[in-house]
């Protein structure tokens, strides 16, 4: 272990003594907790050295003095722009809040709720799938663990099927010193049952704060769900995620990653088949502006036979912003009949911009379709030229193709107060855009 990664992995452990002692939950929550903090002290925090984070320094994560939030309650005003038409559950600082929550009326078969309520009663469903998709190998899922507190759970009862999406919104406020939360997410969907999840993450607090979410998604035979997670934390906000799906037999998944936040962001997904006829797509969007740094990481496992994959990220960056794709796809030897499509482009809008694009297929079997390639470019002079001669300005004709150059991945969002809000949020970043989007919609 680096110098750095014991520092950090001492800096941890002088929040975590206290919080072991105080927290809430059964001996099973406590149990799992005291063997993930083993497992991160034991390894440390990420450095360069190690391949997969080569292009992104941990540095303001291990150089921070992060203290755990205080119970905080928000303006439910400063909220107004996150809120979608859906059953939604609110989080401040990692923390669920009832009053500013929605999820009554709920359709029976679905339950949304707090994971702390469920950890406390000590819940059969999270005894068994808490942990399971989500193994404590990765460190930063061995951290989240070890702080395990609060989050959503979702449960979806086999054959329901929820038209009605489903949001979860986490929101960090102030608290007055550098602050750590680590939400947490289970979903799952048994048998046959479809819904439409989005998760939310935005702040506005002064200091700086860091988010360590962890999200395990259970997809049981035929299940269908569609998965966004809408990054727009604020420019104090260093964000790490990890997604982890694993799915049954001819089950479907879509995933969403928009990222549009945060002075550090990093979003791992990885996707594994379990059973044949599966299908899964992999959808991103990540804008990139001033110094921020933007990191995705994808990993899609065909270790069932007969599965199929699509995978489109695209990277919009401008300014002194540097933007990370490292997407690998696994076919495994038994995993005959694979069908996966990989696909990153990125487009630079100024010249100190930068991306590293490492698409990767590693396959062990003979009967697949696989194919994946990466770009990276600027905008088109000839069509700027076109649209600036006839009469368009500067700045409007550069988010017009710039839009073009993301619409593959924004017209693909099936919800349209998801679509809304994508064209604010994009709004705030690239002026123009939004009323673009909103046209288009």
């Amino acid at each position: 272990m680096t110098e750095t990664a014991t520092t950090a992995a001492g800096v941890f452990g002088a929040l975590h003594g206290p919080f072991a002692r105080t927290a809430l939950g059964t001996d099973f929550v406590r149990q799992l907790r005291a063997d993930a903090f083993a497992r991160f002290e034991a390894a440390g925090l990420p450095t360069p050295h190690d391949e997969q984070w080569r292009h992104t320094s941990l540095g303001p994560i291990a150089a921070g003095t992060f203290r755990l939030p205080d119970d905080r309650a928000a303006d439910g005003g400063q909220l107004a722009p996150l809120h979608l038409d859906a059953y939604e559950a609110v989080f401040v600082n990692g923390r669920y809040s009832p009053a500013l929550s929605n999820i009554r009326g709920l359709p029976a078969g679905l339950q949304v709720a707090s994971l702390r309520d469920q950890l406390t009663s000590g819940a059969d469903l999270v005894r068994t799938h808490l942990s399971q998709v989500a193994a404590l190998d990765k460190p930063f899922t061995a951290l989240n663990t070890a702080f395990l507190d609060d989050g959503a759970i979702i449960h979806l009862a086999a054959g329901v099927i929820v038209e009605k999406p489903i949001h979860l919104v986490f929101f960090s406020t102030s608290t007055g010193t550098p602050f750590m939360s680590s939400p947490r997410v289970l979903i799952i969907a048994e048998r046959g049952s479809q819904a439409k999840i989005v998760e939310t993450y935005a702040g506005e607090a002064e200091e700086a704060y860091f988010t360590n979410a962890v999200t395990e998604v259970v997809l049981e035979d035929g299940a269908v769900v569609d998965h966004y997670k809408r990054q727009v934390e604020s420019d104090r906000g260093l964000h790490l995620g990890r997604i982890e799906a694993r799915q049954g037999r001819s089950s479907t998944f879509n995933s969403f990653s928009l990222a549009f936040g945060g002075a550090l962001s990093r979003t791992d997904i990885d996707v594994r088949f379990a059973g044949e006829g599966g299908e899964c797509g992999l959808y991103g969007l990540f804008l990139g502006h001033g110094t921020q740094h933007v990191d995705h990481h994808t990993l899609i496992d065909h270790a069932a036979p007969r599965c199929s994959s699509r995978e489109v990220y695209k990277g919009v960056l401008d300014g002194k912003s540097r933007g990370v794709f490292f997407g690998t796809i696994v076919v495994r030897p038994d995993a005959q009949k694979t069908d996966a499509h990989q696909t990153n482009k990125n487009l630079l809008l100024s010249r100190e911009a930068l991306v590293n694009s490492t698409p990767r297929l590693q396959i062990e079997a003979d009967d697949v379709r696989c194919k994946h390639g990466s770009t990276t470019g600027q905008l088109d002079a000839t069509a700027l030229f076109y649209l600036r001669s006839r009469g368009i300005g500067e700045a409007e004709a550069r988010s017009l193709l710039t839009y073009a150059f993301a619409a593959d991945v924004i017209e693909r969002i099936t919800l349209p107060a998801l679509r809304k809000a994508v064209a604010a949020d994009l709004d705030l970043r690239m002026p123009g855009a939004g009323a673009i989007v909103e046209a288009a919609s």
